[in-house]
């Protein structure tokens, strides 16, 4: 048996599990997606963000990438925004980071990843040049790469704050509010690191007029 063929398998098994519990449960779920949340997470394998916050489907509206990045031209990203905040009319979003990221690891190195990955990582590492002087005075390798994924969150909590989309929805609708956390790989413990309530105030110069 190949290995995607067990998945197939472990899927009509979870299916019907689910059906032994609740005979309504897939018809229900077919008909309404009212999550409160929109999640921006790492892509890692090890970040669920159903298990670990104890969600079921339906409740939290996900976007993952390599190191849970905002970027003002990630139409991808964007268009999740969007539809997350003016559609479905979610109340908090939350970018989520976890210590031990490679994708932050790899972007305190030179080494050179070839054209796309070097394109992503350099977010990060401008993030580094930002905080140089706090990072730089941490001598541990490992606790270094771990603050970076900290501030990391903070920066891309605050580049949300920065799109005319969070903008429109504080000004008229008093929502949602942002919020950055961290997991922890090694405890399975969520971290809050930064928060941002609705309305707060940025620089100026990324504030719109006339939302």
């Amino acid at each position: 048996m190949h290995s995607y063929e067990k998945l197939l398998l472990e899927n009509k098994a979870w299916a019907a599990e689910k059906v032994d519990d609740d005979p309504e449960y897939f018809e229900r779920l077919a008909h309404i997606q009212t999550p409160e949340f929109l999640w921006i997470g790492c892509s890692d394998s090890r970040v669920p963000s159903n298990e670990i916050t104890g969600t079921q489907p339906g409740e939290i509206f996900v976007h993952r990438n390599i190191a849970n990045m905002v970027f003002n031209t990630d139409v991808n990203l964007l268009s999740v925004l969007d539809y997350a905040v003016n559609h479905l009319k979610v109340k908090h979003v939350i970018v989520c980071g976890h210590y031990g990221c490679g994708g932050i690891k790899a972007a305190t190195t030179n080494v050179d990843y070839k054209l796309v990955l070097n394109m992503w990582l350099r977010g990060i590492k401008d993030v580094y040049r930002i905080h140089r002087e706090e990072l730089n005075s941490i001598k541990d390798e490992d606790t270094r790469v771990n603050r970076l994924v900290e501030l990391n969150v903070q920066e891309q909590v605050q580049n949300l704050a920065k799109t005319s989309i969070i903008q429109r929805a504080w000004k008229n609708d008093q929502r949602p509010d942002l919020h950055g956390w961290v997991y922890g790989l090694k405890d399975g413990i969520i971290k809050p690191v930064f928060e941002m309530k609705a309305g707060t105030h940025i620089d100026p110069l990324y504030e719109y007029d006339g939302l």
